[in-house]
């Protein structure tokens, strides 16, 4: 269970925070613009004068890996050319001059990205990277001409880490993109992007006391369960995939994720299995009376309704599903957590979203006892495959 003492102690904290994890996630709005900044500075001229590639290859994984997920979300089903997403080696062999690769790295040193950049290099294809400056994927990307976006450099170690570094990693994507017709996220968009994330931080700060900080309050409703996180469409759920990688390399809580309407029949088959609440007593609360030991936990992400990208007919038809997973929920006794976007352009609802979600799994950690940055099993882990 957490320390509800220690998260309204603003300075207890920060002193369990040596890593500076929440300094560096109040921080998102100022990477959104020294990220934008970066993207101009770097001359992608070079990689869109082009015009459109004949496709997109996004090669990202780990912290990074939501790059990929990002870009999806925003080209949608409607877009021009194929957006594809590879973790690892090999290359498609269907990928060639025509098209352009992406490889993302906070590090600049993972072996996926700079495998599949150096391959694409060799192939002919245009070439763009993101990660430390003078990394071994900038020199891939410099040394065949295709254009290389350094990261700010880190103001603290939780800044080094590529989860904590979401929004340095994405922008030079997204900026991109824009540029090649595949989305509409402008510079204009962005900009709100990063008001957004300044408002949450403010909102989620450390000095806030968890009756009114929203942040604090999901990580107490969150504690001590198995949560599953459901999301109603397209940028909830790329937001529920980020929610449980945070909670699970962050916090140390195993979580399940679904998106709706794909994933409404093995969420809800979850109900009746043995961590599901099941009380006896017809007059037993949920919130009250659970029985002892880990419970599930719905945390339900809800996109605004309706917006321009999710018309009448498809937010009603997900709203519906939604409802409807809610109410099987709770009538199995399962605790539902219930949080909405603000409305906006999506890329603004799924940045109000993983604030959320993201201070709540620090707050987790803190409160926890863990150090949110370092995991030591994490470490045995790269020791033994290295």
């Amino acid at each position: 269970m957490l320390d509800e003492q220690l998260l309204d102690d603003e300075s207890g904290l920060i002193a369990a925070d040596p890593s500076g994890s929440l300094r560096a996630l109040a921080g998102a709005g100022a990477q959104v613009r020294m990220a934008m900044q970066a993207t101009a500075e770097a001359g992608i001229n070079r990689i869109v004068a082009d015009g459109r590639p004949r496709a997109v290859v996004v090669a990202s994984l780990g912290g990074s890996a939501v790059v990929g997920d990002v870009l999806t979300l925003l080209a949608g089903a409607g877009a021009p050319v194929p957006v594809s997403v590879r973790r690892g080696m090999p290359l498609p062999g269907w990928v060639g001059p025509l098209d352009m690769v992406v490889a993302v790295s906070m590090s600049g040193r993972a072996p996926g990205p700079l495998g599949l950049a150096a391959e694409a290099a060799r192939r002919g294809c245009r070439l763009l990277t993101v990660g430390q400056a003078r990394s071994p994927l900038a020199e891939v990307a410099e040394r065949t001409g295709g254009v290389h976006v350094p990261v700010p450099p880190a103001q603290n170690a939780a800044a080094r880490a590529s989860r904590m570094a979401l929004w340095a990693l994405a922008v030079p994507v997204v900026r991109v993109a824009f540029e090649l017709g595949l989305t509409d996220a402008s510079t204009q968009v962005l900009e709100r992007v990063a008001d957004r994330l300044d408002a949450q931080a403010d909102l989620f700060r450390p000095s806030s006391e968890a009756f009114v900080n929203p942040a604090k309050s999901l990580a107490l409703e969150l504690s001590g369960s198995v949560p599953v996180v459901l999301g109603d469409g397209d940028v909830t759920g790329v937001a529920g995939a980020r929610a449980v990688s945070m909670l699970a390399r962050t916090a140390r809580v195993p979580a399940m994720r679904g998106a709706l309407p794909d994933d409404a029949g093995d969420v809800v088959a979850t109900f009746d299995g043995p961590l599901a609440a099941r009380p006896d007593d017809i007059f037993a609360d949920p919130e009250f009376d659970d029985p002892v030991g880990t419970r599930l936990r719905l945390l339900l992400l809800r996109d605004a309704a309706p917006t321009p990208d999710r018309p009448d007919g498809s937010w009603l038809e997900t709203s519906r599903t939604a409802d409807a997973v809610k109410m099987t929920a709770e009538d199995a006794g399962v605790r539902v957590t219930e949080v909405s976007a603000e409305p906006g352009h999506p890329l603004e609802r799924l940045a109000g979203l993983v604030a959320l979600t993201d201070f709540a799994a620090v707050y987790m950690a803190l409160a926890g006892g863990i150090d949110p940055l370092t995991s030591p099993h994490v470490a045995d882990l790269r020791d033994r495959t290295h």
